[in-house]
Formats: structure tokens, C-alpha cells, sequence
């Protein structure tokens, strides 16, 4: 989404904000609020609601890329500017898959909530946020290991079988499901489909899938990284 047109936004609107004294860092924290109020955006009923999320999630990632920008400009650049960005990350993706759950319990519906979906959407944040970190982890054991960054030539599994599963997967794609961007758009489409059919059918199957979607992948990534060179 970056490339396809977020940055044509972002790049009019670094122009208003080079000259100013905001921050990269105000920017991320500002990007880390508006990805976390997907969650209660969501909990809007209908298809309003689904609307709304994606614009939080939308006004995001133009913060995401607008923060960066400016701090190439302003050569502004700090370590608590990229831990914040990768907790921004965490909370994004984590905030639409429990706003998501929480939809699908009917929180403002005439009966009974059904607080199923909104575990399994919390279980699928759970699984999105421990993939992040099983990434960011590697870093973080290498150099407890007094060993230098991982190499992009690391992630490729040793077994040839493996490495044909992971690049079959990668290929698919379905992991993607689970971010924040992409579950965003889900969720509008699921919402369309609900408000024609006229339940909520839709966006609790897609709850279901998602949790799926996490707890696969969580395993399959954890297999992933012990089953290469990046933890050697």
C-alpha cells in the first residue's frame, strides 16, 4: 500500500511539516494512536464501523511513512525512533484483530454477547504479535550471542524440503492476512457481505479463519527460523 500510493500522499504532506518542530518520534507516537483506535472504530456496528477502522489503520500508515520521511529530512535519526516504530507495528496489528473479535461478539447487538469471537480474535492478535516477535527475537539472541546482524541469505532453511515449504508460503501469501493492513480491508468486505446477508455470518467466519491463520503461522514461522542459519 506504501508503494502503490501512500507515498505519493505522504511525500505532500511532508512539505507542511519539514519547517516545523515536530518530531519524527511526536509522528510515531501520533501513527501508534490512530493504529490502536482501529480497535474501538471497529466496534462501531455495520459497515460505518469497518469504514471507520480502515481509515485509522490508513491514517497509520501514512504516519509510518511520513515519519520516516521526515527524519531523513531533518537527519534526525535515534534507536527510540525505531523501537517505537516496531511497537507501533505490534499494537496496529494487534488492535484490528481484537476489534475485529470484538465485532464479531455483537457487543451492541439485542442478544446474548458471545464472547467466543472475541477470544479467537484476541487469539489471533496473540498469534500476529508473536510472529513479530520470533522476527525481531533472532536480533535480539544473536546479539546476547555476541554475533553480528543476521544476513538476508540466513532465513533460507537449511533442508531443502523446508525451503521449498517456506518459499511455497511465502508465495500464497495467506500469512498477510493478519496484519493490520490487510485485515483492515478484510473486514470491509466482510461487513458488505453481512449487511447482505443480515447477521454476522460473514465477519465471524472470518474471525475464525484469522485465529487459524495465526496459530498456523506462529508454528510454522518458529520452525522457520530454528530450521535456518539465523540463530548460527
Amino acid at each position: 500500500m506504501g508503494r502503490l500510493y501512500m507515498r505519493e500522499v505522504s511525500l505532500r504532506v511532508d512539505r507542511y511539516l519539514v519547517n516545523t518542530r515536530v518530531t519524527p518520534n511526536q509522528l510515531t507516537y501520533l501513527m501508534t494512536v490512530f493504529g490502536v483506535l482501529a480497535a474501538p472504530a471497529l466496534l462501531v456496528p455495520g459497515i460505518p464501523g469497518a469504514v471507520l477502522g480502515l481509515v485509522m489503520v490508513q491514517l497509520y500508515l501514512l504516519l509510518d511513512c511520513v515519519d520516516g520521511e521526515v527524519a531523513r529530512w531533518k537527519q534526525q535519526f535515534s534507536l527510540s525512533g525505531v523501537y517505537l516504530d516496531r511497537v507501533g507495528a505490534y499494537l496496529c496489528d494487534a488492535a484490528v484483530l481484537v476489534g475485529l473479535g470484538l465485532r464479531a461478539a455483537d457487543l451492541w447487538g439485542t442478544g446474548r454477547i458471545d464472547w467466543l469471537w472475541a477470544f479467537l480474535g484476541t487469539l489471533a492478535a496473540l498469534g500476529a504479535v508473536l510472529i513479530k516477535a520470533e522476527t525481531d527475537l533472532v536480533g535480539v539472541a544473536r546479539h546476547q550471542g555476541g554475533l553480528p546482524p543476521v544476513k538476508d541469505a540466513a532465513a533460507e532453511p537449511r533442508s531443502s524440503g523446508m525451503a521449498l515449504a517456506r518459499r511455497a508460503a511465502a508465495a500464497l501469501k495467506f500469512h498477510r492476512l493478519i496484519l493490520g493492513m490487510e485485515a483492515s480491508l478484510l473486514i470491509v468486505v466482510l461487513a458488505i457481505a453481512d449487511a447482505a446477508r443480515g447477521d454476522l455470518f460473514f465477519t465471524r467466519l472470518g474471525v475464525a479463519v484469522l485465529a487459524g491463520i495465526a496459530l498456523l503461522q506462529t508454528v510454522l514461522h518458529l520452525v522457520s527460523v530454528l530450521a535456518s542459519s539465523r540463530l548460527r
